[in-house]
């Protein structure tokens, strides 16, 4: 409602006689409710109890990573690759393509087999830091989201339980880091988002009608640096970036609105669109180049001398390096849009969440013991069954939360979601695997641990009720654990009678 005050001409002159006018003053906006929970006091406690969670964690991935020996599924490729890129600083440029991902994630591989040797042990030990490295992080993102150290340990301890995360974490494989960058990075936002909003609460008096000036945001620069390096493991992290980067935009919107801002909008473009495009555009870009310093530097590089070879292609006036690197990055494209080739481990995104097809790692010929029963050794890349079947239904309630509540960390992990799974939908024709399910797994962890939060209840008042839930939230993690252990055989390939290995065969995709 707009306020008619009597004003003079010549404000900066009160003894003017000049004659006095009308003018129109908007009162300011009315400030929205934080919905954002406080973060708890009980930092040392929280933090280890975190460490206590990821110590654990790291035990079990590494106990016998050694075995088997051989090379598992894309292994073949992988491990040989890193140790290429240990030698000449590149991978070797071989007369075929198979090339056909960013070296990143392999040079993580090298670290292990430059410390340990090409060995199983030196391949698979960065998949067990960087598997323990996601739950610790989203132990400590769901506690900033929920505002429950309780919560974020749920969420941990759910992901540690997961036997999809296990056999990822113990295979030299690239997603177990897109996961662990990816998870990082949007801490690292969440972190920005929080400063964010405390510099804006704290500096009200500072306040004009387009906001002031927040400063360097320095967990934002993280959090591009982060997910440069996710895609410069595999090229679908840049989706995660790309939703983030635009929910990172919102939140500053809403910190302003919050404020009392009248045009948060125009606050936005003005005191965030800047730095955001150089946070989550640039740096990106720059960290994503970076990983390529090998390949700038070989002069046998696969692709590296293409430039030269067809010096009247387009753009001459871009370095040779550049336009190489460029032709090569259109290759891959082509090769993973094109990729239609039939595998008998491939899978639709719509089968992941209930496991529709695991892939088979591992599974030798079995022998016999005394009794004449074959033995079978199998490693199944599977998710823990009580874990994945309340996917589907926890999404359902994600959207519910969102809906009614318009709740921040609903939406948060919304977004994780769309980012990481709805895009696969996109091209139904290319081959899939559900292991491209690694980077939003810790987002589906999470929904699942916004549903046990209403488990509980959210009335400290009512003791009764919570007690209850607790007690429930208890007997599904109680359930959780003892699936994972009953499943372990088949995730850690140990021996087991034939009748036995039946007995953990669920469904015929299974064989």
């Amino acid at each position: 409602m707009a306020v008619l005050a009597p004003e003079r001409a010549e404000e900066e002159d009160p003894t003017s006689s000049a004659p006095l006018r009308w003018v129109r003053r908007w009162p300011p906006p009315r400030p929205l409710r934080d919905r954002t929970p406080p973060l708890p006091d009980d930092r040392r406690l929280a933090w280890t109890l975190t460490a206590v969670l990821g110590l654990a964690t790291f035990v079990s991935r590494l106990w016998n990573i050694t075995y088997p020996r051989d090379l598992l599924f894309d292994e073949a490729y992988y491990p040989p690759e890193a140790r290429e890129l240990l030698t000449w600083g590149f991978e070797y440029n071989r007369g075929y393509s198979f090339i056909v991902h960013p070296p990143l994630g392999k040079w993580f591989i090298a670290l292990g087999e430059q410390v340990f040797g090409y060995t199983s042990l030196g391949w698979r030990i960065p998949s067990a830091i960087a598997g323990t490295v996601v739950v610790v992080v989203l132990v400590r993102l769901t506690r900033r989201l929920t505002g429950s150290t309780l919560l974020g340990l749920i969420a941990g301890l759910l992901m540690a339980l997961d036997g999809f995360a296990f056999t990822l974490a113990r295979i030299g494989l690239l997603d177990v880091f897109l996961q662990a960058l990816v998870v990082s990075a949007v801490a690292c936002l969440v972190v920005d988002r929080d400063r964010v909003r405390a510099r804006v609460r704290e500096g009200a008096d500072r306040m004009t009608g387009s906001g002031f000036r927040l400063g360097p945001r320095g967990w934002r620069i993280a959090a591009g640096v982060l997910f440069g390096a996710a895609c410069a493991v595999k090229w679908s992290g840049v989706w995660f970036l790309a939703f983030f980067a635009v929910l990172s935009l919102f939140w500053d919107r809403a910190a302003w609105r919050e404020a009392g801002v009248r045009r948060p909008t125009r606050t936005v473009l003005r005191r965030g669109l800047p730095g955001a495009l150089w946070a989550l555009a640039v740096v990106p870009v720059l960290t994503y180049l970076a990983s390529f310093t090998g390949w700038f530097l070989g002069e046998t590089s696969q692709g590296k001398a293409w430039a030269q070879q067809n010096p009247d292609t387009a753009y001459p006036w871009i370095p040779d390096a550049l336009r190489s690197l460029w032709h090569e990055h259109a290759q891959w494209l082509s090769f993973h849009s094109g990729l239609s080739t039939p595998h008998p481990w491939e899978s639709g995104p719509w089968s992941w969440l209930v496991n529709g097809r695991p892939i088979l790692l591992w599974n030798p010929q079995g022998l016999a013991d005394p009794s004449g029963e074959q033995i079978v050794r199998y490693i199944l890349m599977v998710g823990t069954p009580t874990l994945w079947f309340a996917f589907a239904p926890a999404m359902l309630w994600l959207v519910w939360r969102i809906v009614a509540r318009r709740d921040p960390a609903a939406i948060t992990v919304a977004v994780g979601i769309a980012a990481g799974w709805l895009t696969w939908f996109i091209n139904l024709e290319r081959t899939m695997f559900i292991f491209y399910m690694a980077p939003v797994l810790p987002f589906f962890v999470l929904a699942v641990t916004l549903a046990l939060q209403d488990v509980i209840g959210r009335r400290p008042d009512d003791q009764w009720r919570r007690q209850l839930g607790l007690a429930l939230v208890c007997l599904y993690l109680a359930l959780v654990a003892a699936t994972f252990v009953f499943f372990y055989p088949i995730l850690a390939g140990e021996p087991l009678l034939h009748s036995e290995w039946l007995l953990r065969m669920w469904f015929p995709s299974w064989f």
